[in-house]
């Protein structure tokens, strides 16, 4: 079947006000911008402003067929897009149709670090990307709704989120890639996280370090998480491969080549192959 199929009939929806289990959002008619992605722009009870969640689909599908769906998390609030765009560096390498996977790209009201502030309802990203972003994804798109085919892409702050994601909800995603991301961190203040994590009690709660160790029993079969070379923070990610070995959990691991921080500078095409290898 030709995805234009879905397209055509997308684009005639209209979603003034929906229901998401207890969730009441805004989704507004799906558009496609000028780069070839469908749009839904989205009100959030969990997000201070308008959001939206940006679709790349394969070229064609097959009728019936579920796919597998990566989740390209950003780096930066809103559409900015000082360290590049996930979503069109997956365009420029044709993942999408070399993978037959479809990719979502979220965005947030503040700089995204996938975490519930204790106090501010506006600022629950993990709130908003569980009970809001999947659940529109998973009942608009032809995506797969099995955990193992839920998969999260990421670098730097993303890369810390898509770690934390998984590790926070083991039995929800299957797969998490971290590009040059600072794992290991142990205070808040550092990056903005002062702002988004509001204390130091919400903060340990978010730290990949504690979670990987909270979660070795459940991690040790598949490979399920995945760290791919370093721009900045080599340091951290060399730390993580040595509590990951030490607890005995499988995992991928590339030291290196040193790149620029950027989505643009070549490691997503090898980091989305490692995600979605079977």
């Amino acid at each position: 079947m030709k995805i234009g199929g879905i397209v055509c009939s997308l684009l005639i929806l209209v979603g003034p006000l929906i229901a998401l289990g207890d969730e009441d959002i805004e989704i507004s008619k799906v558009q496609r911008d000028q780069q070839g992605f469908l749009v839904h722009a989205v009100e959030s009870p969990h997000q201070a402003g308008r959001t939206e969640i940006r679709v790349l689909l394969p070229d064609r599908t097959e009728y019936g067929k579920r796919y597998p769906v990566v989740y390209v998390l950003p780096v930066e609030p809103d559409r900015e897009n000082r360290f590049g765009d996930g979503l069109l560096e997956v365009k420029k390498h044709d993942l999408h149709n070399k993978h037959g996977v479809l990719f979502v790209a979220p965005t947030f009201s503040n700089l995204p670090w996938y975490a519930d502030h204790p106090t501010k309802s506006e600022l629950r990203q993990e709130s908003h990307f569980l009970k809001v972003v999947l659940p529109i994804v998973e009942q608009t798109y032809p995506v797969s709704k099995e955990p193992r085919n839920r998969l999260l892409l990421g670098f730097s702050k993303s890369g810390w989120g898509a770690f934390t994601l998984l590790l926070r909800h083991p039995d929800h995603f299957g797969r998490a890639a971290a590009w040059d991301a600072p794992l290991m961190m142990t205070q808040i203040g550092k990056y903005g996280t002062g702002d988004i994590l509001g204390a130091q009690e919400c903060f340990d709660n978010y730290r990949p370090d504690h979670l990987i160790q909270m979660n070795a029993e459940k991690l040790r079969g598949e490979k399920r998480l995945i760290l791919t070379g370093y721009g900045n923070f080599r340091e951290h990610h060399q730390q993580a491969h040595a509590q990951l070995d030490k607890l005995q959990i499988p995992h991928e691991y590339r030291d290196g080549p040193q790149r620029k921080h950027d989505w643009h500078s070549g490691w997503v095409s090898e980091a989305v192959g490692l995600l979605v290898s079977e």
